[in-house]
């Protein structure tokens, strides 16, 4: 059967779809991809200039306060995750049977967490011995149950890739965070500009969630259905915990050991270092996992179309890691202010982990549209146990630049995991893996020293300086791909040009199918 299927894709590949998807499902992955890219560079890009201001504005302590009350809220609503949204989209018949039990326990879990946050808050505060946090805590734990009462019907514009409307959606809510924030930092000057933005951010997602899809969920609980889907949300819930305790549990060693303003620089340090390798691993995700599901029983189509998105993730996200490596003292002077300079040291150190987790990122798509998640919670685990017993040691000597050094181990361990079986897997010849991950690598690192040079001999200051020195980054980084391709067959610029018509539609191929939703 399998034999057969690749016979078909070798007929239909007059006209050069061997080596990518079909046009129906290629034109819905790169206008998914556009939408989803486009959203997350201005959401990124109104969230920096809503952190610039409010970093100027506001405390390190006031960002460690907000950041007590997210800690707990993340907490909860990881461990009590369902992982249904993986399952449904991993679905590939009719799940629009499964929708009202779906939100209906999701419903139920937001008045639940809500209830637990508001009980447990003098005892969180306690744990972080800041007591100002616990009516902080109390009022952003009305987000979880926010969050409980969305649409579930939205899941319809991830799972067939329709990511105008998710545009729309996302969009608002940044937009109503960022004016209710930065319009309360200047009368109030507080941390309760944070909490209110948010809470405003929250208010949208509801509304537009019933306004965008037409799905109007009822209360309805089968137990079938429930335990149907959540044969594979298992596995994702558990997979999300672990990625919780890996993410966030050295947020919650920050905070206890050193305090509430250490916490608000780490935060800091960890969101620039993340800041363009988060927006690339975003996309990947969002709009990779339907499109793979949408191939899944094609092990030749899945292999071909991984190796090109890890190619041209690596190739963007190494040098935005290595640059920002090379740049943050400039950045931290021309953008912030004097109290966030020890920053800097973090976010050198996380930029590598940024760099390691983009490449981790292009393989959990694959892992749960082939229906393998527990691989993902298995390195995940992994990844957990080696954060849990090197983060004391290493914080002793070396603080805060120490558990940033811990991250970047437990995330470099679990990803070199998921790389071998992803070869294991699909059958991915593993030099020519290594060959598409070692010339972004040494492209980047060349970059990097580069630009350490040009500091040496520009000693350029002040913003123009920082942004010529950028400039130089890209120039440097462009000529290396260029080099790359003429002497190394790297293939990136070929391989970008070699994308069929997407205009076209025909009959051949996958068909388009069902209708148009998700979240």
């Amino acid at each position: 059967m399998r034999s057969e299927k690749r016979k078909a894709t070798k007929r239909a590949g007059d006209n050069d779809l061997p080596e990518q998807m079909h046009p129906p499902l290629l034109k819905k992955v790169v206008q998914g991809g556009l939408w989803i890219f486009s959203l997350r560079i201005i959401n990124r890009s109104l969230g920096f200039i809503r952190t610039l201001i409010l970093a100027r504005l506001l405390s390190p302590e006031d960002f460690g306060l907000l950041g007590i009350a997210m800690l707990a809220i993340s907490a909860l609503e990881t461990f009590s995750n369902t992982g249904f949204q993986a399952a449904l989209i991993q679905k590939k018949d009719n799940v629009e049977i499964y929708l009202d039990t779906a939100w209906t326990v999701s419903l139920i879990r937001g008045g639940v967490l809500f209830i637990l946050l508001y009980v447990s808050a003098p005892y969180i505060a306690d744990f972080f011995q800041s007591p100002d946090a616990v009516f902080i805590i109390r009022v952003v734990a009305l987000s979880a149950f926010l969050s409980g009462c969305k649409n579930i019907g939205m899941i319809y514009f991830q799972r067939e890739l329709e990511f105008h409307k998710y545009f729309i959606y996302e969009f608002s809510a940044v937009i109503s965070d960022l004016l209710v924030s930065v319009t309360l930092a200047f009368l109030l000057r507080n941390v309760w500009a944070l909490v209110w933005g948010g809470m405003a951010a929250n208010i949208v997602r509801v509304m537009l969630s019933y306004y965008l899809h037409p799905h109007h969920p009822g209360i309805t609980f089968q137990k079938e259905k429930f335990q149907e889907i959540f044969r594979f949300g298992k596995w994702a819930s558990a997979s999300g915990i672990l990625i919780f305790l890996a993410t966030q549990g050295d947020d919650f060693f920050v905070g206890k050991i050193f305090g509430t303003a250490a916490l608000g620089i780490y935060q800091m340090a960890y969101m620039l270092s993340n800041l363009a390798t988060t927006e690339i691993t975003h996309v990947i995700s969002q709009v990779m996992f339907p499109a793979y599901a949408k191939i899944q029983d094609d092990g030749e189509q899945i292999k071909r179309n991984y190796l090109n998105v890890m190619q041209l993730t690596t190739a963007l996200s190494f040098p935005l890691s290595a640059g920002f490596f090379i740049l943050i003292p400039e950045f931290t002077a021309v953008f912030l202010t004097e109290k966030w300079m020890p920053v800097i040291v973090p976010v050198q150190i996380l930029s590598v982990a940024g760099a390691v987790r983009s490449l981790a990122a292009t393989v959990g798509p694959v892992l749960y549209s082939i229906g393998r998640p527990d691989i993902d919670t298995a390195w995940q685990f992994v990844r957990v146990i080696t954060l849990a017993l090197l983060l004391y040691p290493f914080s002793l000597g070396w603080g805060i630049a120490g558990v940033s050094a811990v991250v970047v181990i437990s995330i470099g361990v679990s990803t070199v995991g998921f790389c071998v079986m992803l070869i294991r897997l699909t059958r991915i010849r593993a030099k020519e893996f290594l060959r598409l991950l070692m010339i972004p690598i040494m492209n980047s690192v060349f970059m990097a020293w580069m630009l350490y040079l040009l500091k040496k001999v520009f000693a350029g200051e002040g913003l123009w300086g920082f942004l010529l020195l950028g400039f130089a980054g890209i120039i440097i980084y462009f000529i290396l791909i260029f080099l790359s391709d003429t002497f190394l067959n790297y293939g990136l610029v070929s391989m970008l040009k070699k994308n069929p018509d997407i205009g076209q539609n025909p009959e051949k191929g996958l068909e388009d199918t069902g209708n148009a939703k998700q979240a």
